[in-house]
């Protein structure tokens, strides 16, 4: 199916995003979450009936000492409880403490006590996200410009946007137990479809080309089940069980109402009233004058022609190695390390200074690589550790644990194919920072004919490797 998309333009949210009777329960709850609740508060509540508020109990501050466990407690205690007076109440039906009472209020009409009894499998506990709802807005400030153009550029919604708020709260490096990375939590299988993931970047990661690849995907998505609530619908249940919701329930308030199929579960029915919860809430805040939103700062950017060492560019454009990261978050750690070198054709974003342009004009070609460096495996066999093959291959054991992205008790397996980071040429500043402590030495022992020999070496060499280290190609 396919389906023209004609320009929107903002102030049509109403008619693009509609409220429907369906969900407005559901949207005053998560406007609550992101905007009265705070970190500290669990709110005890009903997950069918969002409505329905059992109790708000206060947590402890998560940066307390041992706070994770007395909450994880709590919560479990307060889930428990509820389910038993729930139940006791149908049972009886009758309440004979306040704070049944209180519980029997919430439910009304003649099978009360029924639903009642149903409703003791539903509790369920929400922790507020107001401080970090804010800290999301805060951080948007950096990138929002950029995204709603590329919105806009592709004739679609700005407010799609405002998505972030609720899969990340803008957090360029956030992580789900289910392997999604980035502000737009991609998993690794959607996101190549859009985006390039391997070991020597991730584009999840970096805000603006993820927000590239999530605009394809919602346009594919509308353009498909011609719906915007289907279609951010489908940004977490994905697009082809929303197809497959679409063919039971026929539209999206039915899907709502009476869609339970696969895993089509709390967090896949909430996302479109999140979504219009956190939009109104974000622009709420925005216009306040109480909050001082991030500013990207002005960069430009040079498409690589070749491969090149991480140091090349370091030293080239006088930029440290954190100050790169920050500004291409997608390069990862082997990049850093000098194992990898940045890949062929990646834009790489650097500040728009004079400086920096005039340095891209003198960037000499000479330090782009036709190859990248080749890396090396090892496949895991029985009564391998991996400590031993740490051992084995002659780097450190940390290094091979964040080269393969193990959890913190090193878990291998039998058969697994593990990437052995290259040791390599130390970097820049530690070979320069090497070469002091020699002359040093030299000086303290008395040695002063091994200073001017070092010295004339390296005004020796051709100034067009001067300060820098040439990676050699294995390829």
């Amino acid at each position: 199916m396919t389906l023209g998309i004609s320009c929107p333009v903002t102030g049509f949210s109403g008619q693009l995003f509609p409220h429907y009777p369906e969900i407005k329960k559901n949207i005053a709850f998560w406007k609550k979450i992101y905007s009265t609740y705070s970190l500290n508060d669990a709110v005890i509540h009903d997950s069918d009936n969002l409505s329905i508020i059992y109790e708000v109990i206060p947590l402890l501050d998560s940066e307390l000492p041992g706070a994770d466990r007395v909450n994880r407690l709590a919560r479990k205690q307060a889930l428990k409880h509820y389910s038993h007076l729930l139940r006791k109440i149908a049972k009886k039906k009758k309440a004979t403490t306040s704070r049944e009472r209180k519980i029997l209020a919430l439910f009304k009409g003649p099978n009360k006590f029924r639903i009642m009894a149903k409703a003791a499998e539903n509790v369920r506990i929400q922790t507020g996200q107001r401080e970090r709802f804010l800290q999301g807005v805060i951080r948007a400030g950096a990138y929002m410009e950029e995204m709603k153009r590329i919105f806009r550029s592709m004739k679609l919604p700005e407010e799609l946007a405002y998505i972030p708020h609720v899969e990340s709260s803008f957090n360029t490096r956030a992580y789900s137990k289910f392997g999604a990375a980035g502000m737009w939590q991609f998993t690794r299988g959607t996101g190549r479809q859009y985006l390039a993931i391997n070991y020597t970047i991730d584009e999840r990661l970096d805000p603006i080309i993820s927000t590239r690849a999530a605009a394809r995907y919602l346009k594919n998505s509308y353009q498909t089940l011609h719906n915007w609530p289907l279609a951010i619908t489908s940004y977490n249940y994905g697009l082809a069980g929303m197809v497959r919701a679409v063919v039971a329930k026929e539209n999206y308030q039915k899907i709502f109402s009476g869609y339970d199929s696969g895993h089509f579960k709390f967090a896949s029915k909430n996302f479109y009233s999140e979504f219009l919860a956190a939009l109104e809430v974000a622009e709420k805040l925005e216009k306040t004058s109480r909050i001082r939103k991030k500013r990207y700062p002005a960069t430009r950017y040079l498409k690589l022609k070749g491969f090149i060492h991480i140091d090349r560019i370091s030293s080239h454009f006088h930029l440290s190695h954190a100050k790169i990261k920050a500004l291409n978050p997608a390069l990862r750690p082997s990049v850093f390390t000098g194992e990898k070198l940045i890949p062929k054709g990646y834009p790489l974003r650097l500040p728009n200074t004079k400086s920096i342009r005039r340095a891209i004009a003198s960037l000499p070609s000479t330090y782009f690589k036709k190859n990248q460096r080749r890396s090396s495996f090892h496949l895991v066999r029985r009564g391998d550790t991996a400590g031993s093959i740490a051992r084995l291959h002659g780097i450190s054991l940390e290094k091979l644990v964040k080269a393969n992205n193990l959890d913190r008790y090193a878990t291998i397996y039998i058969k697994q194919k593990l990437r052995i980071p290259q040791p390599g040429q130390p970097p820049l500043s530690e070979k320069k920072s090497r070469k002091k402590k020699k002359r040093k030495q030299a000086l303290i022992l008395g040695q002063p004919d091994t200073v001017p020999l070092l010295t004339a070496k390296k005004k020796n060499r051709p100034s067009a490797r001067r300060n820098f280290i040439t990676p050699t190609n294995n390829s």
